[in-house]
């Protein structure tokens, strides 16, 4: 069992990460950010070795806040056993035109954040892929393959969420031309 103090802290810290990419990024209103998390990891254990639904909740609630008062979709990346797919609302899923799949992550089968995900969205559904604008990565789950390219890689102040390492992408357009081009 971890403690109120520890847990207090990993709100604290995943809402201050989530708060530096989304400013770092230059995020608006109706974009993606992707996150990826290892509750096990979180906890100093191996990746999927550890799963914790009680790490899960903490994570996403303060994802979800820091993502809401951002006016910023979340996407929350599945484990392996669910192909990465990510938990996202319904309405980023329309707006994005994104495949959906149908499973439902639970702790042992999608990750402990994917299920709180999924449990504390309004309309949750299940997507395939997707092209987010930036993503946080607490315990090296590999959201890389979630954010757009070009992909440009981000240090928050906190590198570490518990025991888990953290990292970060933003994205920017692609630079095309040649010497005569003129980017902003």
């Amino acid at each position: 069992m971890i403690n109120d103090k520890v847990m207090q802290e990993i709100s604290i810290h995943v809402h201050t990460i989530l708060n530096e990419i989304i400013n770092a990024a230059g995020l608006s209103s109706g974009q993606i950010l992707v996150v990826g998390a290892s509750s096990s990891e979180i906890l100093g254990k191996h990746i999927g070795k550890a799963t914790s639904l009680d790490v899960g909740k903490i994570v996403i609630e303060a994802a979800l806040a820091a993502t809401k008062d951002a006016g910023v979709f979340l996407a929350v990346q599945c484990c392996e056993h669910l192909n990465r797919a990510l938990v996202v609302e319904m309405a980023c899923a329309e707006a994005f035109r994104l495949d959906l799949v149908s499973a439902r992550p639970i702790s042992d089968a999608g990750g402990a954040c994917a299920a709180a995900a999924y449990e504390a969205m309004e309309r949750p559904v299940l997507a395939e892929h997707i092209a987010a604008h930036a993503g946080v990565d607490f315990g090296d789950t590999n959201i890389g393959m979630h954010v757009k390219f070009v992909q440009v890689p981000f240090r928050p102040t906190i590198n570490r969420v518990g025991e888990a390492h953290v990292t970060a992408l933003t994205s920017r357009p692609k630079l095309i031309g040649g010497v005569r081009t003129k980017y902003e």
